[in-house]
């Protein structure tokens, strides 16, 4: 029998039947030790093969097959630096949620996401969320943000779950589409699927004005269908997100704005650092392409995986400070 993983817990999955049926599901042993280094091999989205096993009390299945998948996306193992864990598969569109200053999302994490999705083949749609909170000050650094994205050619949008601004346009995004919703925890994932659904009643919690960062309420990724056609992966906040399985030389590649100007470098095997004659320098100090990208990019190819949440927060604003002026 063949089904899709709406959830996963570490050692059970839930999956759907072709009959609309949902069953609790193991998986072999032999998953665990067939060299996949990933902490966790089955994923939410993934479809797979099963068998029933019928007890006296339950209906269970044991999954024996995994289908290919036509993309996923990962994030480092919290415990376990150097695997990865995939969050979900088989995604048509990632929409990564960006709050200013409740929590603050800095350029950074959205560029390590937004490579991540791009060397994965996946789309991502920027959703300025919490906007009905916004002072003028905020204000003017979410646009500036969106500004910069828009140039380089990702769709945003702007939306308040509690105001209802922008619900139908990310809800007309989604028909039809298997969607995931991501970003920091207390970002409002699971309140604004509640506001395009509210039959869900995703647990909710507010920020914690301790640290401005928000508190984990979804534990384990999970798939719903919604009512209007459309099918929405929740999944855990990210507190870092670790690029994995990347050659440097092939950073550049992911960065939209740096791959359209490669073929103007001087050097064919250029990394956009300490060469002479290149393109994407060349547009920076133009100001073609965002300081704050290259900042990024610059860590990237740094491997500065560690603590950049916090660090690199003032770093950034004073990036985007100092290009305004």
């Amino acid at each position: 029998m063949t089904g899709l993983v709406y959830k996963s817990t570490g050692s059970w999955y839930t999956v759907k039947s072709e009959q609309g049926d949902f069953i609790e599901c193991r998986m072999k042993g032999k998953f665990r030790i067939k060299g996949i280094k990933s902490t966790n091999p089955i994923a939410v989205g993934d479809i797979v093969d099963y068998e029933l096993e019928e007890s006296s009390d339950t209906v269970t299945g044991t999954i024996h097959n995994i289908h290919e998948r036509k993309n996923y996306i990962v994030r480092k193992s919290v415990n376990l630096s150097h695997q990865m864990h995939i969050i979900a598969s088989n995604i048509d569109r990632v929409f990564l949620l960006v709050t200013i200053n409740n929590p603050p999302t800095t350029f950074n994490f959205i560029d390590r996401f937004l490579v991540t999705a791009e060397a994965y083949g996946i789309e991502t749609i920027l959703v300025f969320n919490k906007i009905d909170t916004f002072d003028e000050a905020t204000l003017d650094e979410q646009l500036y943000m969106q500004h910069v994205y828009q140039e380089i050619g990702y769709k945003c949008l702007r939306v308040s779950s509690t105001e209802m601004k922008g619900i139908e346009k990310l809800k007309e995004m989604m028909i039809g589409k298997v969607s995931m919703f991501s970003g920091h925890s207390g970002v409002g994932k699971s309140t604004l699927v509640n506001a395009m659904e509210p039959s869900l009643h995703l647990k909710t919690k507010t920020i914690s004005e301790a640290s401005k960062q928000g508190q984990h309420t979804t534990t384990f990724a999970e798939m719903y269908d919604l009512s209007f056609d459309a099918r929405i992966i929740d999944t855990p906040g990210i507190k870092g997100f670790g690029v994995v399985d990347m050659e440097p030389a092939e950073i550049s590649g992911y960065f939209p704005e740096f791959f359209k100007l490669k073929d103007q470098c001087k050097f064919n095997n250029c990394v956009h650092k300490d060469e002479p004659k290149c393109a994407v320098k060349d547009a920076l100090e133009k100001d073609e392409i965002a300081w704050s990208r290259y900042n990024s990019y610059l860590k990237l190819l740094e491997g500065d995986d560690e603590n950049y949440r916090t660090d690199i927060h003032n770093e950034d604003r004073a990036i985007s400070d100092e290009n305004r002026k």
